[in-house]
């Protein structure tokens, strides 16, 4: 393979995995603080009306328009979820699958009404993502990587990507202490006068602004593994706050980034007529990280108890 094709084929999935996977990561670990886990879940349900919505609005198939609309239904999913949960005195788990069963079954509905059933939507883009399909065209050496006209020629995926992360690193960066307060005890947060609910509501926006930025080029499937598995396994094997979130972040990105070699620039470069869905190796492998974290961790507390 050539510097020309590896920065037309591999480069942009590449980084679209990595950054995604950074900020899930990043993100996911408040979402496993604050036992929230399944906000992630639900939004990768939620969107599925602002896509059709989105289709049905413009009458066209282009990524944008059910980009825009998966977002407007995303940030209302996650506004919903807080005002039910408040109101209704509910479990979190209680309404978060309340709204986003509501939601999903509202875009099967609006899938009949709006005719986009008889229309190629191409759903799967938004449950498997497409990696390998973002290619940058304009590439012709390393000398692109510096030269402003080739480098418009980018998929506007990463632009979107690159956007939402840089918007969540700096908001973590500037509330990191009122963050770590309400992860662990959101009740003396309250009582000290710091706006709690407005944090919470914050911090729910980030993650749906995360998710619905990282759909159209992982998949939703993705996006729920990353906002959970790099953070759950960070959670079985630190208990500092610190490590916990920026090594969420560091696992989610290398997550990404071994799980996009493996799945088709490895076998290629060894020869083997091999390719697989990246999103789906991605995903194994954070599934595998997990259980490797919590059998180190058993491992470590039978150590512990031998030699005391």
């Amino acid at each position: 393979m050539t510097i020309r094709d590896f920065l037309m084929l591999d480069l942009p999935p590449l980084l679209a995995a990595l950054m995604a996977g950074a900020t899930c990561g990043l993100l996911g670990s408040f979402l496993v603080l604050r036992r929230e886990s399944l906000v992630g879940d639900a939004l990768s349900h939620a969107v599925l009306p602002g896509i059709v919505l989105g289709f049905a609005i413009t009458g066209a198939r282009s990524g944008l328009p059910m980009l825009i609309g998966a977002m407007a239904a995303g940030l209302l999913a996650v506004v919903l979820i807080s005002v039910v949960q408040r109101a209704a005195r509910l479990d979190p788990g209680a309404a978060i699958g309340a709204i986003f069963t509501t939601f999903f079954a509202i875009g099967l509905v609006l899938m009949e009404t709006t005719g986009a059933r008889s229309v190629d939507l191409d759903l799967d883009c938004v449950l498997f993502g497409q990696l390998e399909t973002l290619v940058w065209a304009q590439a012709e050496g390393l000398h692109s990587l510096v030269d402003p006209v080739a480098l418009e020629g980018l998929p506007r995926q990463l632009g979107l990507l690159a956007g939402v992360g840089l918007v969540v690193a700096v908001v973590v960066a500037a509330l990191w202490r009122p963050l770590k307060l309400i992860c662990f005890d959101p009740g003396y947060a309250a009582a000290i006068g710091m706006p709690s609910r407005v944090l919470e509501f914050g911090l729910a926006l980030l993650v749906a602004a995360a998710a619905v930025a990282a759909f159209e080029s992982v998949g939703s499937i993705l996006v729920v593994a990353m906002l959970v598995c790099p953070a759950a396994a960070l959670r079985l094997m630190t208990d500092r706050y610190g490590a916990q979130v920026l090594g969420g972040a560091a696992l989610g990105a290398a997550l990404g980034g071994v799980g996009y070699a493996l799945a088709g620039p490895v076998p290629a470069a060894l020869g083997l007529d091999i390719s697989l869905n990246a999103a789906g190796v991605i995903g194994t492998l954070g599934g595998v990280m997990v259980a490797v974290a919590a059998l180190v961790r058993a491992g470590v507390r039978r150590a512990r108890v031998v030699t005391a």
